[in-house]
């Protein structure tokens, strides 16, 4: 089967392997700020926890942005149609800049109100009110580097990307590492140094997206934002629109869970801000071939083959379980060193031990399900079944059964956890009926969009 296929999976890899890469760095330093912040104390850990939260709703938008763009820009590379993918930035620069100065706004004028919807600790507040505030700035810098490195990876540029990454987090780990234990005679600034270092660290990336432009053959250019195209403004909007609600209403839902764990008690938001830094080391390979899905699925298409599009999507859906299955032996790898290493209360770490075990195998519903619906049917402009099912199942099934669990039947913090965790495989039957029915293999290039 390898030999048979071998190109495929050699251009899974070069596709792939740079976005597991910069997974990697991603979690390694989110974990490397959760044990920096494990020495400033359990608050300052689930704060941030809350927070992120939020910011990863802010993540969400960007990055059902980013799969919007995808969509077509992956076609269209696979067309070599390089002025239609300026125009495509350009739409994405418009709705991302949109989104991030509401976010900004909000945070800093009115951060408490923020952190009231995850928590009603006043102490987690007043210092998630504080990160808030901080880190808000950055969210500006962040839309316009995550669009464009977006636009990067559709035109075989994933290195370039993820070298941009890793410069950001890179920059990110020891900044926090100065502003939390004051190195270099720096004050410590304890929450406050961390959303310091993620608004420099953003700025950072911002200027390194402007210097791999400069030699590029797609420019990050704001002007971009200007131009108008009635036909591809259409498609991004019937495509694109859908992809970007999707990625909303999960990341809302999964919001939820956190709201519902954050009105449990300090002891349940403290393990579950360690189970999501070990379930994000878990889950690398598992966004790296459903991002590598979207745009190699994509660009075939793009090409007008269909068959070949179909046949390297069920070696990705293949893939997604093999991804899935590893994911939760690293979970289960890392539980020890983490059980071992958080400074939590007795109940606390209870609850962490429980919520690393059904992470074991949480992890590969998400990464199929995330394959399929983010990855190959985006990438045939199949945006509308994934908005559809993750609706259903996030705000008619997860969402109610934990709210009803946790405050109407009161039952113990696990039995709510175990509830809330089985939400990536009620739908599986859903979303393999629709991709055994190939619906989503589409070619969505337009031959006169430039004029």
């Amino acid at each position: 089967m390898f030999k048979e296929n071998k190109e495929t999976y050699k251009k899974i890899g070069v596709v792939a392997l740079p976005i597991i890469l910069q997974n990697i760095i991603d979690a390694a330093v989110n974990s490397a700020d959760v044990l920096m912040l494990n020495t400033v104390g359990q608050t300052a850990i689930s704060s941030v926890s809350l927070c992120n939260s939020f910011v990863g709703l802010l993540f969400m938008f960007q990055y059902g942005i980013g799969t919007g763009i995808a969509m077509l820009a992956a076609q269209y590379y696979g067309k070599k149609d390089m002025k239609t993918i300026e125009k495509i930035e350009g739409i994405g620069l418009r709705f991302a800049l949109s989104v991030a100065a509401i976010a900004m706004i909000l945070c800093m004028f009115m951060p408490r109100q923020v952190m009231l919807v995850f928590t009603n600790d006043q102490e987690l507040i007043e210092c998630g009110a504080q990160y808030l505030r901080i880190v808000a700035p950055g969210f500006i810098f962040w839309a316009i580097s995550s669009v464009y490195m977006s636009v990067l990876r559709c035109i075989d540029r994933v290195g370039t990307s993820t070298a941009l990454e890793a410069l950001a987090l890179g920059c990110n780990v020891c900044l926090n590492a100065v502003f939390i234990f004051g190195l270099f005679g720096a004050p410590k600034l304890g929450v406050i140094g961390v959303a310091l270092a993620t608004t420099i660290s953003r700025l950072i990336q911002l200027a390194g997206c402007m210097i791999v432009s400069a030699g590029a053959s797609v420019k990050l250019d704001i002007r971009t934002m200007f131009t108008r195209n009635p036909l591809l403004q259409k498609d991004f909007m019937s495509m694109a629109l859908p992809a970007i609600a999707n990625d909303v209403v999960w990341s809302l839902g999964f919001s939820m869970y956190s709201v519902i764990i954050g009105h449990l008690g300090t002891d349940a938001v403290a393990a579950n801000a360690i189970v999501y830094t070990v379930r994000n080391l878990g889950t690398v390979m598992c966004f790296g071939i459903g991002s590598a899905a979207g745009i190699i699925v994509g660009q075939i298409l793009g090409e007008g083959n269909i068959d070949e599009a179909i046949k390297t999507g069920h070696i990705l859906y293949r893939l997604s379980f093999v991804t899935g299955i590893i994911g939760g032996l690293v979970v289960l790898a890392i539980s020890p060193f983490a059980l071992s290493t958080a400074k939590l209360s007795e109940t606390a770490l209870d609850y962490l031990k429980f919520m690393l075990l059904i992470n074991t195998y949480y992890i590969t519903g998400t990464s199929v399900n995330t394959t399929l619906i983010a990855g190959i049917f985006r990438a045939g402009g199949d945006s509308k079944f994934g908005f559809i099912c993750d609706t259903i199942d996030m705000w008619v099934y997860a969402v109610p059964l934990g709210l009803l669990a946790a405050f109407v039947f009161k039952l113990p913090v696990k039995v709510v956890y175990f509830l809330l965790c089985t939400d990536e495989f009620v739908k599986w039957p859903w979303v393999f009926k629709h991709y055994y029915s190939r619906k989503w293999a589409k070619n969505i290039t337009r031959d006169d969009i430039v004029e």
